[in-house]
């Protein structure tokens, strides 16, 4: 792994270079319904009872992950473009398998674990779902938008709703929590500017003071504050980042963001004030193992990410992993 720390009057700057997971490996395969899927799992002291959990785990081949989930207890919940499938991993072993098989025209990008159990799954093509964590059964499907000109990327979980963003309209659509209720669409107003063409919406995370939202606009790589009542969006000003380009997946923890972006194998980590208007570049996260890594989600004193592999060929044959790094 390497982190940089960003000098007050330069831009960061690698300071250290290190493998994760020291000399220990463990080779073993995974077999399912999807294909089998075989790759080597470095391990690495976490603190969770002395013991080693893997810090690279093996997903089916050709399952096609971008979104992860983790809840409070050790598994990580991975969904499929390429047929909507959900895959779950235990991260003490790094050993899993299918929880939700998918199915034609499915699609499974972003995921959110919420205490209850219910697994919030965006879908592209317009939907989201809600799945069962423990069975994999869908629970609800939302028609959020039309099937054509949008793209339901990403969920969080704020209040009583889960919110989805919309990279291709300049929109957010809240689900209920549980089983029942009206989504929501709340229209982005105020700084933000829709661009053609391109990703806009991307990853999404709540403020530190659960009152607003941080979304980030993938292209051309901007973080906003989104007023919940209004749909007011307010650009945060980044210092010691000129932008966040190819911004993915949002983490925050405390005041503490850290921002995925995709094809540049980095993850750039910002303190953020009390109101969530500024973020100040604190320092980077890359690692050797990166491979296009989407979006985020922590467990103990790591962050855990699925390598999304865009650049590579995406075949049925080509080989997936998620990844973890200290934090």
């Amino acid at each position: 792994m390497t982190r940089s720390h960003p000098h007050p009057h330069s831009l960061p700057h690698p300071s250290r270079r290190a493998l994760l997971g020291g000399a220990a490996l463990t080779a073993f395969a995974v077999a399912t319904g999807a294909g089998a899927g075989t790759a080597n799992a470095a391990t690495a002291t976490t603190g969770h009872g002395g013991g080693t959990w893997p810090t690279e785990f093996p997903l089916p081949n050709g399952f096609l992950p971008e979104g992860i989930a983790i809840g409070r207890k050790p598994y990580a919940y991975m969904g499929s473009r390429a047929n909507g499938a959900i895959y779950r991993t235990d991260l003490r072993t790094g050993e899993g398998g299918i929880l939700f098989a998918g199915g034609t025209g499915l699609i499974a990008v972003g995921l959110k674990l919420d205490h209850d159990g219910l697994l919030y799954v965006a879908g592209n093509t317009g939907v989201a779902r809600t799945h069962d964590s423990r069975t994999g059964e869908v629970v609800a499907t939302h028609q959020l938008t039309e099937p054509t000109g949008h793209f339901i990327n990403d969920v969080t979980l704020l209040g009583d709703r889960a919110w989805f963003t919309d990279s291709r309209a300049a929109a957010l659509y809240g689900v209920p929590r549980g089983r029942t209720g009206a989504v929501r669409t709340l229209p982005l107003t105020g700084d933000w500017v829709q661009l053609p063409d391109v990703n806009n919406a991307n990853g999404i995370v709540g403020t530190p003071d659960g009152r607003a939202l941080i979304v980030v606009k993938s292209t051309p790589g901007e973080l906003y504050n989104v007023n919940l009542r209004t749909g007011h969006a307010t650009k945060i000003t980044l210092i010691g980042a000129a932008n966040v380009v190819n911004g993915d997946g949002l983490y925050r923890t405390g005041r503490t963001l850290y921002v995925v972006q995709n094809r540049l194998n980095l993850i750039s980590v910002f303190h953020l004030n009390a109101k969530a208007t500024t973020a100040t570049l604190t320092g980077t996260i890359t690692d050797p193992r990166f491979d296009v890594p989407t979006t985020a989600a922590r467990f103990g004193n790591r962050l855990y990410l699925v390598n999304a592999r865009f650049t590579s060929p995406q075949t049925p044959e080509t080989t997936f992993t998620g990844v973890a790094v200290p934090v």
